[in-house]
């Protein structure tokens, strides 16, 4: 992991190749998340649920554990989206595939996570993509790995699931990306004094260690809720007036504060106490539409991060589609979306190339059609897969903009988008930068 001010896209490539049909999958429903039935034909498609006889023995079968409840919910419409329209193209090419849902919840209930865990694993499925909450992954990744069954999560931060399995892979960055970027981002706006209102939880804190570690090495001080100070707040906490007046108290330039529905509760806080709103910042937990949460301007000029490249827009309205015609409403946030299609084409690729839909072919070939040992560059499932069809080693490119997987499933290299929020309290994309991890 690396902490470099300047760290630059590594170009890598990939390997092998084998055919495979992706075979069996049914229609209807019977799982968490399906169909709506309220189909708008937007972009006609289809919901592609997994029929009750498919397994990982007969079908690509792409489970989800994403969150439909709980804090996170609000990153639950555009990761559902990328998953399902990565599905659809993966039909739409020829080959076959479906989806199994379930529900992620999030750390302030772990029960739900484990009980989708051992759906996904009664369920058979040949890869779960998810978590969005490290801590959720970290609840459930030794078990899914001991089925096995292969994660993907599209979302997940902490450093501490470098590694963690060799089941397990991600196409977000590690928060040694994220905070880096986020730190820089501060003490470029000329911040020295920096006070963090930040939960206790392993997103929070590690995310917090390393923005607390770039705003010292630039020569910045830590005012409240450093490492080892105690000064967390537990997940799910409700009332924030002793925190903000001691974060305040400490005379800090600027005010982090990394949560996720906590914020909701955190801002209305600050501006009470006289908090100049436009010297916050936020984190992917947070940087959210706020439209119909505070009024008009509260949040205007304060900036914030979310992992990914700043998808197309003809990928957001694909993405959107989906959710139009399968869930009965369009996007307005889009979120993970992009790390969620990829993460659902590699895995439909690494099953491709290794000729079968089991999760631990899937798991061998992962790497190499991220690109991690050369090979011909290709960006859409139909591309790739016509390749290996014809006996090509690949390099899919992704619409995330992530690198080849690295020797611990993280993503090689990846792009921080920078937001500011507008008056209306939405985060406007401002600019990226490529990091590595």
């Amino acid at each position: 992991m690396v902490h470099s001010k300047k760290a630059w896209f590594a170009v890598a490539a990939l390997a092998a190749a084998t055919t495979l049909t992706l075979a069996g999958c049914g229609g209807g429903g019977g799982n968490d998340a399906g169909s709506t039935g309220s189909a708008a034909p937007a972009g006609d498609y289809k919901s592609q649920d997994c029929a009750a006889d498919a397994t990982s023995a007969n079908t690509l079968k792409v489970g989800t554990i994403l969150p439909q409840t709980g804090t996170l919910a609000f990153l639950g419409p555009p990761e559902i989206a990328g998953v399902g329209l990565a599905v659809n193209d993966i039909v739409a090419a020829g080959d076959k595939a479906c989806t199994f849902w379930t529900d992620s919840g999030d750390s302030t209930d772990m029960a739900v996570s484990s009980a989708s865990a051992d759906k996904l694993i009664d369920a058979k499925v040949s890869v779960a993509i998810g978590a969005a909450s490290s801590s959720v992954s970290l609840n459930v990744v030794d078990k899914l790995a001991a089925a096995p069954i292969v994660e993907v999560s599209p979302a997940n931060t902490s450093a501490e699931l470098s590694g963690k399995s060799p089941f397990y892979f991600r196409t977000a960055p590690p928060d040694t990306v994220q905070g880096s970027a986020l730190g820089q981002l501060i003490v470029g706006d000329g911040h020295q004094k920096v006070a963090f209102l930040v939960f206790n939880d392993s997103y929070g804190t590690g995310l917090r260690d390393v923005i607390e570690k770039t705003v010292e090495d630039a020569g910045g001080t830590v005012t409240y809720g450093g490492k080892g100070k105690g000064q967390e707040f537990p997940p799910g906490q409700t009332t924030f007036s002793s925190e903000v007046t001691a974060a305040i108290a400490s005379k800090p330039d600027a005010i982090v504060v990394i949560a996720f529905d906590e914020t909701k509760a955190i801002v209305p806080e600050l501006v009470s106490q006289s908090w100049d709103m436009k010297n916050t910042y936020y984190t992917d937990g947070n940087t959210s539409d706020y439209s119909k949460v505070f009024d008009k301007g509260t949040l205007e000029g304060a900036k914030g991060t979310i992992p990914g490249a700043n998808p197309a827009d003809d990928f957001k309205k694909r993405m959107s589609d989906w959710h139009q015609s399968v869930q009965g409403s369009a996007l307005s946030d889009y979120s993970y979306g992009a790390e969620s299609y990829d993460a659902t084409i590699l895995s439909a690729l690494a099953a491709k190339k290794g000729g079968a839909t089991d999760p631990t072919t899937i798991q061998k070939n992962m790497a190499a059609v991220s690109g991690a040992q050369g090979g011909t560059e290709c960006s859409s499932y139909k591309e790739c897969a016509d390749l290996i069809t014809k006996g090509e080693s690949i390099h899919y490119k992704g619409v995330s903009g992530v690198g080849p997987f690295n020797a611990k499933n993280d993503p090689s290299s990846a792009f921080i988008g920078i937001y500011q929020f507008d008056a209306d309290n939405k985060p406007v994309w401002q600019s990226a930068v490529e990091g590595k991890s």
